[in-house]
């Protein structure tokens, strides 16, 4: 292969992957929004909600920075979250006898059912989301969004 050839398939990659970064910040907003409409009606928001479900889908009490770590996001946000939800009843904070300083968050009886009631109201969004598109489409979607999230995580940007 010449080298323009290469440098032309470069580019086209290069184009593409940039393509698909910009369309996940832009749908990374909508969800964020569209998520804090589906749960207001809950008194929840797309962020809360985040951290309810980290907690529940761990199976047992978390930190902050395990849920933070779970979510991709900050533990300062975590904790900004962690503290609205724990003034709201959603959450408890428990000792944690390995870590004086980051105590176990579990859903609270309220936190339980707010996530649940959550998840009925995501379920049928996420129904119609996917209407129109094949279960492989979807499968390879999010095959290549997790092969490009793991990349992410394990390499350092410049």
């Amino acid at each position: 292969m010449e080298r323009t050839q290469v440098l032309e398939k470069d580019s086209k990659f290069i184009d593409v992957v940039t393509e698909i970064i910009l369309s996940v910040f832009r749908l990374n907003a909508q969800l964020l929004e569209q998520g804090d409409r589906l749960v207001k009606p809950l008194s929840l928001t797309s962020a809360r909600w985040q951290v309810l479900g980290a907690i529940a889908m761990a199976g047992e009490p978390q930190t902050a920075p395990q849920i933070a770590a779970a979510m991709g996001v900050t533990r300062q946000g975590v904790q900004k979250q962690l503290n609205l939800a724990v003034a709201e009843g959603l959450i408890e904070s428990h000792p944690n006898p390995r870590h004086q300083r980051s105590p176990l968050h579990a859903l609270s009886a309220r936190g339980r059912a707010a996530y649940s009631d959550a998840m009925a109201l995501q379920s049928g969004w996420a129904k119609s989301l996917g209407q129109g598109l094949s279960l492989a489409e979807l499968q390879s979607t999010k095959q290549v969004l997790c092969a490009l999230e793991h990349r992410l995580s394990s390499v350092n940007t410049h």
